[in-house]
């Protein structure tokens, strides 16, 4: 809202939900190309500069809001830009590896939701817990699961293999993009809205002149 002044409040981008997330979602993906893709791959490289991409653009756009609401909405999509370009490549990742994306209501994700990462260490703990289920084999709430009774298939069917720590880490951070874009959708949506109704600085200069030179 307009307060009057010439240069309002502006930064404090380190309290934005979808900063926080997009700064977890680069700390994930510099481990998991670390990790996972190979040194010598360009994919690597672009993964890296992407995620950096969306923290790094959610910070100038929140910091230049101050003189530019043109330049926060710029910046602000630039970011949100950059995070899709990174979706797709976490995509290609599992797809290339004959997997697809988890959906939302997938045990593992429901429960990586529920754990409400903010840190590194928050989504390996998932992670190992995810791996020690399967290890055990037990099921959401912990317990040993119960062998069925099924009657004997001509055909043998392949169970499908438990998931990797790469698809539990791939799934884990398009998980954190969803969120992340989605936030950057509404903050897009508040920015503009904005701009529309306060204009930019050189509408906030003059009012603040006119308002001066009324003065007695």
């Amino acid at each position: 809202m307009d307060d009057g002044t010439l240069i309002p409040a502006h930064g404090g981008y380190r309290k934005l939900k979808s900063f926080q997330v997009a700064q977890l979602v680069y700390d994930l993906t510099v481990r998991f190309c670390d990790r996972y893709i190979d040194r010598r791959s360009r994919t690597r490289d672009q993964m890296e500069q992407a995620a950096r991409s969306g923290v790094q653009n959610i910070a100038e756009g929140s910091q230049a809001s101050g003189t530019s609401k043109k330049t926060e909405l710029r910046l602000t999509n630039v970011a949100r830009a950059s995070l899709e370009e990174l979706r797709l490549d976490y995509e290609d990742f599992l797809r290339h590896r004959g997997r697809s994306p988890w959906p939302a209501d997938h045990p593992a994700l429901r429960r990586f939701k529920a754990t409400r990462c903010a840190t590194l260490d928050d989504v390996r703990v998932w992670v190992e817990e995810e791996r020690h289920r399967q290890r055990t084999n037990t099921d959401e709430h912990r317990h040993p699961r119960t062998k069925s009774v099924t009657p004997t298939l001509s055909v043998p069917v392949r169970a499908r293999p438990c998931p990797s720590s790469a698809e539990l880490v791939a799934n884990a951070a398009l998980s954190l993009l969803n969120l992340c874009c989605h936030l950057l959708d509404r903050q897009l949506a508040a920015q503009a809205a904005a701009f529309e109704n306060e204009g930019g600085f050189t509408e906030r200069l003059y009012r603040v002149r006119i308002q001066t030179r009324s003065r007695p």
